[in-house]
């Protein structure tokens, strides 16, 4: 995994069921448990933003960070169907 020099990293999620409806807000959606998604995911260091379906890392993501950030979010299950490394 390298990135361009100074390009942002990304991370882009691919919904389950309802939460993959057209128009949908995705991780900006008002679910509390996108709302708690949300806290944990900026409580990483290397974190820019967040869209409704991506996160956007800072170029300088340690890919450590960049995996871990991947696999908590494969982890829930009751959101994600998958999750692509960019």
């Amino acid at each position: 995994m390298t990135a361009s020099a100074g390009a942002p990293r990304a991370i882009r999620l691919v919904f389950r069921g309802e939460w993959n409806a057209p128009g949908g807000k995705g991780l900006l959606g008002p679910d509390p448990r996108l709302r708690t998604l949300r806290k944990v995911l900026v409580s990483y260091p290397a974190v820019r933003h967040i869209l409704p379906d991506r996160i956007s890392l800072e170029a300088s993501a340690d890919g450590r960070t960049l995996d871990a950030v991947a696999r908590f979010l494969e982890r829930q299950h009751w959101l994600v169907k998958s999750v692509v490394v960019e």
